[in-house]
Order: structure tokens, then sequence, then C-alpha cells
């Protein structure tokens, strides 16, 4: 029904991923603001160019990638860097392994800290291997459709991701030796 314009099938698929695309797009734009500016340009792209989604990609792929060509447009213009991580605390639920230490002195605060030196140690990595393991590890996409939000083939993908998991693994190791 989508495809043949109907907007209120195209309503349901917004409704359905406009939450999502946002959370996703925080971590690369470093703004909630930015973020939902440049989905509802995504959103108003996917709506005028329905006609050239083939349906090879999940709509969701196929939507990120037209969210992620109107964020580097738009830090083009602003001559900024998209890609920074800052928001990432706000937006993960991150859990301990073992429930009990919740409740633990100071566990909020260790938490925070660790966030903090991951978002640290994330930005200082490239953004061609960075954007992959957000990808993959923050918003949870295959590596199919990692390549194909990229345009990257599939054997380059996996290979970002390793490399981003070893400089994010070597920096988090010497940020643990210098304290």
């Amino acid at each position: 029904m989508t495809l043949q314009g109907n907007p209120r099938a195209f309503d349901d698929l917004v409704r359905r991923y406009q939450d999502r695309l946002v959370h996703s797009l925080e971590h690369v734009l470093n703004s909630r603001e930015d973020a939902l500016d440049v989905a509802q340009q995504a959103f108003v792209l996917a709506w005028q160019k329905l006609s050239s989604f083939r349906g090879d990609a999940g709509f969701y792929s196929w939507l990120y990638r037209i969210a992620r060509n109107v964020a580097i447009s738009r830090a083009r213009r602003q001559h900024i860097s998209a890609g920074s991580l800052d928001h990432m605390h706000e937006a993960s639920a991150f859990e301990p392994a073992d429930p009990s230490q919740q409740n633990a002195p100071g566990h909020a605060m260790e938490q925070a800290e660790q966030v903090r030196l991951v978002q640290e140690a994330l930005k200082k990595i490239a953004d061609e291997f960075r954007q992959p393991l957000v990808l993959k590890e923050i918003d949870g996409f295959s590596y199919e459709e990692i390549g194909e939000i990229l345009d990257i083939p599939l054997g380059t993908v996996r290979s970002r991701i390793f490399r981003a998991r070893q400089e994010l693994i070597e920096r988090l190791q010497r940020v643990m030796k210098d304290e």
C-alpha cells in the first residue's frame, strides 16, 4: 500500500521507525535537535523517492541511508564534523553483568565513568571505522545491512568493524593503564 503512495500506510512507517531513526542519528550528530531535523528531512525525501525503493533491502536500511546522506550534506554545509557520540550516555541502557551490584555504593558513578571513557575512545576512532561499529553494536544492524547503508562490500564492513574494535580496545587499555 505504501509503495502506491498511500499516505496512511506511510504514516504507519513513520510511526514505526521514527524513534529508532532519531535515536541512531543522535549517536552520529551529537544533538537531539539535529537528529530530529535530519530524521524529518529523511522521511520527506523517502516519501518523495518512494518509487525508487526497490525492496531488495529493508525499509529501515533504505531510510537510514537517506538519513545518513542528509546528515553528511548538512555537515558539509555547516562545515562541521558529523560523527560525535556525545549523547551515547543518555541514550544507552548500560546494564552491569551482576544485577546485585546495582545497589553498591558508587555504582552509578562507575557506570557513568565507563560510558564516558568509551565515548571518548570512540570519538578518536576515524569515522570510516567508527560508523560501521556504531551501526553494528549500538544500532544492531547486520553486516549485510551495514554494507547496504554505507555502500561498501561485506568484507570491508567486517574488516572495518574488526579494526574499530581493536582500536577501541587499545585505546581503552591505554586509558586504564594510565589510571
